[in-house]
């Protein structure tokens, strides 16, 4: 710029005129002398000036881009910590009180509340839990509710209204959600509230009366204070249960259940017993319509009958152990003061997952205050409207749920304060990515205003949640054995099984659910990294996205397919009680359920499908392959002596070829782990491409013979068909490639065509 500006500055010469001019005696000036530092001292002020404006557009430059690693090389360290998720810090000591004075109800008092989403018109259903002696209405409306909304004895918060509360997790909320509800959790605890009933819009309470169902009062004079069948804590393998079987239908699950779990149809051997008066969250069943996933509500409805499914009202009721957890919902449940922190929805996972989530992050912590759950007998009957049930609403559901509930149960704090060892719990949520950074910092917003509304948290009971188990004596077990309800209306015969495609889904899924799916994505990320992990994650322990570039909104990694095998070592650590390690392109179809009958202790790659594994000749080191070669000659002198016997040994390369593997799809055993991480460090620093280094570390891990034989059979082809029919896919191969996925609704296609293999892929779509 400042060349640009001397060169500007250069007088010019004076163009001739034919005007007359006024003769002057000192016409032209002395000459100025051109040095650099005379040109320097005349021109100081327009450099100062530069200087400034060109540091303010740097600084400008650094403040907006410093959280992009990409944008300023030199920052690295700081955009590393930058992209960390950061760990709120709440001054508990220092919160002011926040008093409603804006709505006409500031001076309202309720011990007793029961808050409700409405996007619609007032239904019937709303209408009727005014019937509810004693109880006060609250209506909680979105961006979808009417304006005119009104119904005469229930309070209603509108957007408008809303807003106007002064509560900090306002903010965060989505406008058109039921998980605005938060607010009007916060509305009635500021109002008095000791007893919330959460409840739902097409819903109605048993006889109008939620205490002949709950325990509305845990004590005082009116307080039952019988014990509690329990189930039994014996089996520490076992995490969560299905409430249904208890109340008499074996062939129903509740959403949030893992699918996994679906097949565990038998009733308990026995129960033991709890005393009552710590049932802080009381979860109710309905009937007509439970609370079922999309996978029950599309393969077991009966045409276009509504369902109406009945659960044993005469079942008593069961409480959970800690250790052992329960699906539970935002519709039919009730929560006592000690439990109200436990309200709080959270906002960064489809709304089909957030009741869900909050119920078993709730349940965790309401161990550490020595609470537990109950689950009631039929409590509300809900209706079936026949609608749509988006189960990609579910995704986090059904990704995620089981090793989240694994995560929870081994889970442990040493915080003093339920509010710190809450917020401490949502961090760790964030960092598994079972929910977002937002989802921390409403958790931090959420904790503020409920000391804001004057809530007291209570006091925690650590002893004796670290305490050993008791022993369950003879005589401490009791019987129980669930009515077994006929279940025509399913829609399928009660066989003692579950019917044929969720068999299947549930045998995949133990097969393959301690094996983490590495999926390198070529395409663009934006519109398929949720939509693979809905199709895999049913399957594997965990999917792990990358790509070229790195995206934190879809937890897609970073890493360059070129030298890819160098990134695999940090995720066998990360997931280092995993069975093994599959890799997959996003050019290539997985057939998962052809791939059940290969030994998961052996390596799998497709080495006998000439077009994916080959030979290359070279001359010397004057082309590309020959410095791959001479590189692979460096490592291979290296190798310690196991390695490299069993290199040269079954190696097809030698002085003048090498083995290429396009590396579409291979396997990693636990058993190798340690073996392929050791060949990575032999390699080191040299450029060793991943289509040379994958078959090198294969052979050296282990005879060629050794290797598993399922993706020998794969549907391998160098470029697909020009025809648009689609014919050489094939449901029975392990594997197909070529197959592009670059938008939904390719993915739609892909989905479809799969669905030979796997009939429930159908209702992704």
């Amino acid at each position: 710029m400042l060349v640009q500006h001397d060169r500007d500055s250069k007088p010019k010469t004076p163009k001739s005129s034919s005007l007359p001019t006024t003769r002057r005696s000192n016409r032209f000036s002395p000459s100025k002398s051109l040095d650099f530092s005379t040109w320097v001292s005349e021109n100081l002020y327009k450099i100062v000036t530069i200087g400034v404006l060109i540091a303010t557009v740097a600084a400008v430059f650094f403040l907006r881009n410093v959280g992009d690693s990409a944008s300023l090389l030199c920052f690295q360290s700081q955009t590393q910590q930058l992209e960390a998720i950061h760990f709120p810090q709440i001054d508990y000591n220092s919160i002011p009180p926040i008093v409603d004075k804006i709505t006409p109800y500031s001076s309202f008092r309720s011990e007793q509340w029961i808050v409700v989403s409405v996007s619609g018109y007032p239904t019937d259903s709303v209408k009727k839990l005014l019937k509810i002696k004693g109880w006060q209405v609250l209506a909680v409306g979105n961006s979808k509710t009417p304006s005119d909304w009104s119904v005469k004895g229930v309070i209603f918060l509108s957007l408008e209204e809303q807003a106007k509360l002064g509560f900090r997790i306002v903010d965060l909320l989505p406008y058109d959600s039921y998980v605005r509800k938060n607010v009007g959790y916060l509305f009635a605890i500021q109002h008095g509230a000791k007893k919330i009933f959460d409840a739902d819009d097409r819903g109605e309470v048993i006889d109008d009366d939620i205490g002949k169902h709950f325990d509305v009062e845990l004590v005082g004079e009116s307080a039952r204070q019988e014990v509690i069948l329990q189930y039994t804590h014996e089996n520490e393998n076992r995490t969560v249960v299905n409430p249904y079987i208890h109340f008499g239908q074996r062939s129903v699950w509740p959403r949030g259940l893992p699918l996994e779990n679906v097949g565990e149809i038998e009733h308990e051997e026995y129960y033991t017993e709890v005393f009552g008066g710590k049932q802080f969250i009381q979860q109710g069943i309905s009937n007509g319509l439970p609370d079922v996933d999309s996978v029950f509500y599309f393969t077991r409805k009966p045409k276009l009958e509504p369902f109406d499914i009945r659960f044993d009202e005469h079942a008593p009721k069961v409480a959970f152990p800690q250790g052992t957890m329960v699906p539970m919902n935002s519709f039919n449940a009730l929560h006592h003061y000690s439990a109200f922190w436990g309200l709080m929805l959270p906002v960064s996972v489809s709304s089909m997952a957030s009741d869900v989530l909050r119920g078993y992050w709730a349940q965790r912590l309401l161990w550490e205050i020595g609470g537990y759950v109950v689950v009631y007998p039929p409590t509300v009957h809900r209706y079936d409207r026949i609608e749509a049930y988006p189960f990609a609403e579910e995704k986090d559901l059904h990704v995620n749920v089981g090793r989240l509930i694994k995560f929870l149960v081994s889970w442990k704090s040493d915080k003093h304060r339920l509010f710190e060892i809450l917020l401490e719990l949502s961090y760790a949520m964030a960092e598994e990515g079972f929910w977002t950074e937002k989802d921390l910092k409403f958790t931090a917003a959420w904790i503020q205003d409920l000391i804001a509304v004057g809530y007291l948290q209570p006091r925690l009971m650590t002893l004796e949640l670290h305490r050993p188990r008791a022993a369950i004596g003879h005589g401490d077990r009791k019987d129980f054995v669930p009515q077994k309800l006929p279940s025509v209306h399913l829609g399928v015969e009660e066989t003692g099984t579950v019917n044929y495609e969720i068999g299947n889904l549930i045998k995949w899924r133990k097969n393959f659910g301690n094996v983490v799916l590495i999926m390198f994505c070529n395409g663009p990320v934006e519109r398929t990294a949720l939509e693979w992990r809905l199709l895999y994650g049913r399957i594997f322990k965990a999917v792990v996205i990358l790509s070229e570039k790195k995206n934190g909104e879809l937890a897609v990694e970073q890493g360059h397919l070129d030298h890819l095998y160098k990134h695999l070592p940090k995720l066998f650590d990360r997931f280092s009680s995993a069975e093994g390690f599959l890799f997959l392109q996003d050019n290539t179809v997985l057939n998962y359920w052809n791939l059940v009958q290969a030994d998961k202790t052996k390596l799998w790659i497709p080495n006998k499908v000439s077009k994916s594994w080959s030979t290359v000749s070279f001359n010397g080191n004057n082309d590309w392959y020959g410095k791959q070669g001479e590189m692979v000659k460096k490592v291979v002198s290296s190798m310690p002596v196991h390695f490299q016997v069993s290199y040269k040994k079954h190696a097809t390369s030698h002085d003048s070829s090498l083995t290429i593997c396009s590396s579409e799809v291979f396997y990693v055993p636990r058993r190798l782990v340690n073996d392929f991480k050791d060949l990575v460090y032999l390699v080191g620093n040299l450029d060793i491409h991943q289509k040379v280094a994958i078959p090198m570390f294969f052979v050296a891990m282990d005879p060629t013979d050794n290797f598993d034989s399922v993706f020998n059979t794969m549907v391998y082809k160098r470029k697909p068909p020009s025809n648009t029919s689609l014919s050489y896919y094939s449901p029975e191969a392990p594997a197909v490639h070529p197959w592009s996925v670059s938008s939904e609704q390719e993915f739609i296609k892909l989905i479809r065509i799969m669905a030979a293999g796997d009939p429930l892929l159908m209702e992704l779509v």
